[in-house]
């Protein structure tokens, strides 16, 4: 059995987790554990579970309290971890295999130990990083606690994150680092070092844009938030990236305490001697060091979210997304270490930027597609590849309300309305490229077209929204899964080269368990990112036992291929949803419609009138002449649905 406590309070055997109810006991062993090893305070006990106001039988309700934890840990099979009466209070017992976070504290002082080895250093870290599981104690309602100690704890964690990144830069692991830091930089705006390091990375990367787009928006942050400038090491580093400089790694045992690295990246300057034809004078090196700056205060959320993927995501931001169409500062990456869709880019960024420049009718621009195939990514992509064309910068609109909801159209003109006044009336009169995002359907589209000054837009939707080609025209790009290569190009640029290369046969085998889609390989990238040690081979062998059931990340609900599916099928007429699961009952996932007819109870005429309005809603792909075809993930989800669903009318 074993305790965590980085994420919400439970006991573990095994994969089996109990996450333990929000009550007095539960808060009792939050302490304990807090303080394993040690003797806690009657005192410190009972301020933790209530506070300054204690009852007058404040002792007697503590003792109960720990009878009740005594009675409760039995139920979930602990047994070997007493919690002891000893003078003056009580004392649990664990040790780094039983308790989580002792186990990070050993991984850091191990990692510590290995500094003369970064590899060593690096997997050990990373292997201590991965205990974190979510929101710290998000299940023990004390407020003492989520004062004093959860801050200290997010505060352990941080500084772990810090060294990992150093350490990743100065093995030159720069996509490796730019996965966590765009986590870190936007969870703790504020903790300087981690936009110096995802500058570096970035530059690095030959991102220059985006690394000085970051620059401006800390700054923007540390002036509005907290009225002060940037760290001198911060300004240094702006400059070397518009001077062009070469930044180069630094050694990975350097000055700072046990074998740190200088905090500030090393910036080899190349100088052209004056002088026509003059030859180039030997490069000269400068360490541009730097104190570290103060972190904010950390918070509760010590566990970091996932990289951004959205134009919408601004530190500064604190509205709903839906609320209104919102714009981003130039720079802003759309989706961290995009791979894929050649051809769809090379077209869309040839019309739009053609636009741009030449003027005449404005594109509309279609992309649709199965849900979580990546529509939403590439038009991320592209409207920052074709910035420069679009002063007024892309403007997002979502479609859809957090719960899934579509928008009303009156709502959603309502909220391009208001984003196009907070871009003040010299910034609406710009050319814009509006951004429709996970539109249900054509009424939603029309009366928010033509796009106002700009007129661009780029629509994407499950649907195939052939009525509003109809009426508006437009290019229709429909999106299907990676090819192998694309695939592979994934995996390479988010787990790194070195990685993948060492195991290119796995790496395709996991590619295929994936399906080659575009939503399942992210999950199954961040999760190899917080496992470094962990073979692709074992992870791709882990990953075909349940496909389906294992292709989600445990704390962000919305990056699971189940949740993303059933998202999709909870939109259709429930006749139709209904009638998508029957299909998982035949044998393979290519039918006719004359196949499937027996499966929904119809003719094959009425067959092929749900097909099409499946294929229609993205669901299948293809269709007569030949077959329609199924994405395996699909198909496994909709014979695993219909199980639990029992057939009513057909559609």
């Amino acid at each position: 059995m074993r305790f965590q406590l980085l994420g919400p309070l439970s006991v573990t055997d095994g994969a089996d987790a109990v996450v333990l109810p929000p009550s007095k006991p539960t808060i009792l062993l939050a302490v304990l554990l807090l303080h394993a090893n040690s003797v806690v305070s009657v005192e410190h006990l009972q301020r933790a579970v209530w506070g300054e106001a204690r009852p007058a039988t404040a002792k007697a309700a503590l003792q109960t309290c720990v009878l009740r934890l005594r009675r409760l840990l039995p139920r979930h099979g602990v047994t070997e971890t007493p919690i002891e009466a000893v003078p003056g209070g009580y004392r649990i017992t664990a040790e780094p295999r039983t308790l989580d976070l002792l186990g990070f504290r050993a991984a850091v002082r191990h990692a510590a130990a290995s500094a003369h080895a970064p590899e060593t250093e690096l997997s050990t870290l990373k292997e201590g990083l991965s205990l974190w599981q979510g929101p710290l104690l998000a299940n023990v309602r004390s407020d003492t606690l989520h004062r004093d100690e959860v801050p200290r704890l997010a505060e352990e964690r941080l500084r772990a994150v810090e060294r990992a990144c150093d350490l990743e830069l100065a093995l030159g692991r720069c996509g490796e680092a730019l996965a966590e830091l765009w986590a870190v930089t936007r969870a703790h705006p504020g903790h300087e070092r981690f936009h110096e390091q995802l500058m570096e990375a970035l530059y690095r990367t030959g991102r220059q844009a985006e690394a000085l787009a970051e620059y401006r928006r800390v700054k923007q942050y540390l002036r509005e938030e907290l009225g002060v400038d940037p760290s001198p090491t911060l300004r240094r580093l702006e400059l070397a990236i518009l001077r062009g400089e070469e930044l180069a790694p630094a050694p990975p045992a350097g000055t700072g305490g046990r074998g740190r690295p200088p905090a500030g990246p090393m910036i080899r300057v190349h100088r052209e001697a004056a002088g026509r034809g003059a030859a180039g004078g030997e490069p000269s090196e400068g360490n541009a060091t730097a104190t570290r700056s103060p972190a904010a205060p950390a918070a509760a959320l010590a566990a970091a979210p996932p990289p951004p993927a959205a134009l919408t995501a601004r530190p500064a931001d604190r509205r709903p997304a839906p609320a209104a169409a919102t714009s981003e500062p130039p720079g802003t990456p759309a989706v961290p270490s995009f791979t894929g869709r050649a051809a769809e880019v090379g077209t869309m960024v040839e019309r739009l930027a053609r636009y741009a420049e030449h003027g005449g009718e404005p594109p509309l621009i279609l992309l649709c597609g199965a849900p979580g195939i990546g529509k939403s990514a590439l038009a991320r992509h592209v409207a920052q590849l074709v910035r420069a064309g679009y002063p007024g910068g892309p403007l997002l609109l979502p479609m859809t309300d957090p719960d899934g909801a579509p928008r009303e159209p009156a709502d959603a003109a309502a909220a391009l309305a208001a984003g196009l006044r907070e871009r003040g009336e010299r910034a609406a009169r710009e050319r814009t490229l509006l951004i429709l995002d996970d539109v249900a359907d054509a009424a939603q589209v029309r009366p928010l077209l033509p796009a106002g000054a700009g007129g661009a837009a780029v629509v994407t939707s499950r649907m195939g929204l052939a009525g509003l080609v109809a009426t508006h025209g437009g290019r229709v790009h429909r999106l299907s899964v990676f090819d192998e290569d694309e695939s592979y190009r994934l995996l390479c640029a988010v787990l790194g080269a070195e990685r993948v290369e060492a195991e290119p046969e796995a790496a395709g085998r996991l590619a295929d368990v994936c399906g080659h889609h575009p939503l399942a390989l992210r999950i199954m990238t961040a999760r190899l990112l917080t496992r470094p040690g962990l073979r692709l081979a074992d992870a791709a062998e882990w990953l075909a036992g349940d496909p389906l059931g294992r292709l989600s990340l445990a704390d962000s609900p919305g990056m699971s291929v189940p949740e993303v599916f059933g998202g999709a099928l909870g939109r259709l007429d429930p006749r139709l949803a209904e009638a998508f699961l029957r299909l998982g009952s035949l044998p393979g996932a290519a039918f006719r419609a004359a196949d499937g007819a027996p499966a929904l109870g119809m003719t094959g005429a009425e067959a092929e009138a749900v097909l099409e309005r499946l294929a229609d809603a993205g669901l299948l792909e293809e269709g007569p002449p030949g077959p329609y075809r199924m994405h395996p993930l699909l198909h496994r989800y909709a014979r695993a649905a219909a199980t639990r669903t029992r057939p009513t009318e057909k559609v």
